[in-house]
């Protein structure tokens, strides 16, 4: 089964508005595992960036100014996901809008909501009442975030993978970046001794009686089992 955990950056919250996709990326999982393949690209969105914007993502116009236009990337995005893996995202309406805003542009179907699956929504359902963005998350499994100063597409996606694993029950904590002794549990084990006390077996005779009354028991059972065998 394949999984893209994606995440996006843009300029602004909302594409109707003419805001725009300015950073996209992918992380790929196979069977809840990472396959190490990965999506990442910076875009040019021909049009400014607000301050407000680049405060989160730390991208500005003059970041983006040489960088490809959707136009020019739309292709290997739509390839990199395929046309039936899950893509997982959190707050995932955000990101879709856009990611359907840009490629209907462009003339490309709208991509099937039935493929999107949201962690924030996972998140809300699992721990009620709890706060469910990513940097609560991450705090919450144990997740190391400390790269994380400014939004980044990628890193988000990398995050969010790790993130995504724990709430569908969790697993092994090396699997996403190899396996590090250092950080594992050490739980010290002791043998116990234990003097147990000798019994000599005992021999449960019956009574004349006791076998009386269990022949009657026996000629009172019906086709018993033991008679087939």
């Amino acid at each position: 089964m394949r999984e893209i955990v994606f995440d996006t950056e843009t300029t602004g919250m909302d594409p109707a508005t003419g805001d725009r996709i300015v950073e996209i990326g992918c992380v790929e999982l196979e069977n809840h595992l990472p396959t190490g393949r990965t999506y990442h690209q910076y875009i040019n969105p021909e049009r400014d960036v607000p301050a407000e914007a680049a405060a989160v993502h730390g991208l500005t116009e003059e970041k983006l100014k040489d960088e490809p236009v959707f136009a020019e990337i739309v292709g290997d995005f739509l390839d990199f996901i395929g046309d039936d893996a899950k893509l997982i995202a959190h707050n995932a309406a955000f990101d879709m809008k856009f990611v359907n805003a840009e490629i209907k542009t462009l003339g490309f179907p709208k991509i099937n909501d039935k493929r999107v699956i949201d962690t924030l929504m996972i998140a809300r359902k699992k721990f009620p009442g709890s706060p469910a963005n990513l940097d609560a998350l991450c705090r919450r499994f144990h997740i190391d975030n400390s790269n994380r100063t400014l939004h980044g597409a990628l890193l988000d996606s990398e995050l969010l993978a790790e993130v995504y694993l724990e709430l569908l029950g969790g697993r092994q904590r090396g699997l996403l970046g190899g396996f590090d002794d250092s950080k594992k549990d050490k739980t010290e084990t002791k043998s116990v001794n234990v003097e147990r006390t000798y019994r000599e077996a005992r021999n449960f005779e019956l009574s004349a009686e006791e076998k009386s009354e269990h022949e009657k028991m026996l000629e009172d059972i019906k086709d018993p089992i033991w008679k087939n065998a």
